[in-house]
């Protein structure tokens, strides 16, 4: 399946932030078939703050700054492709167990999820990313059918971060290629996303 556009590792650069994301050409989205491994919803437990307000206030001015720098996009370019690709209106998500809860203007939605395997993605650059995809067991009606997160890591490992993909049409999803939520731990300040976004 090949994606036009997908945010292809969405210009990490080089350095590939490989102090917790293990092999970096995994992270880049280069690995085979056989190094791919089922994920359980576990990864991604805690209590995580969607970092869309931090690129509108413009906490997140200085990591586009420094994209731009290795790049032929400005600050600005940046800036209005992040805008696409973190826009959301639920602004905190919390996984605890097999329950998985969207906050969204004061109010909650929550809902069971159960494993429903994982699909492996190609971009228009040849590198690869993998989706690991839940599915709706009990719950909320308005909570969504599946789930489809995706962190840069392809096997069993605690997220630091994570971009979620949500919606009741599971092959619809895996065609979304330029909105990517991207969700941080709520316990992090605006300085220190800043921080870990840089070290990417």
């Amino acid at each position: 399946m090949v994606h036009e556009g997908e945010h292809d590792g969405h210009e990490h650069g080089d350095e590939a932030h490989a102090h917790d994301h293990g092999d970096p050409e995994i992270y880049k989205g280069y690995f085979e078939d056989s190094q791919i491994a089922d994920r359980p919803l576990s990864d991604w437990a805690g209590d995580w703050q969607s970092v869309y307000p931090y690129l509108q206030d413009g906490t997140l001015d200085p990591v586009m700054e420094h994209k731009a720098e290795s790049s032929d996009m400005t600050a600005a370019e940046y800036k209005a492709y992040y805008d696409t690709g973190y826009k959301t209106d639920v602004e905190r998500i919390t996984i605890q167990g097999d329950k998985v809860t969207f906050y969204e203007d004061g109010e909650t939605v929550q809902a069971d999820y159960e494993s429903d395997g994982y699909e492996v993605l190609t971009y228009a650059k040849g590198n690869r990313g993998v989706r690991f995809i839940f599915e709706k067991t009990g719950g909320d009606e308005a909570a969504p059918r599946f789930i489809q997160f995706s962190d840069h890591r392809i096997a069993p490992a605690t997220a630091d971060h994570y971009h979620l993909y949500w919606g009741d049409d599971r092959s619809a999803l895996l065609e979304e290629v330029t909105n990517w939520p991207t969700y941080y731990p709520s316990s992090l300040n605006s300085d220190q996303i800043v921080h870990e976004m840089l070290a990417h």
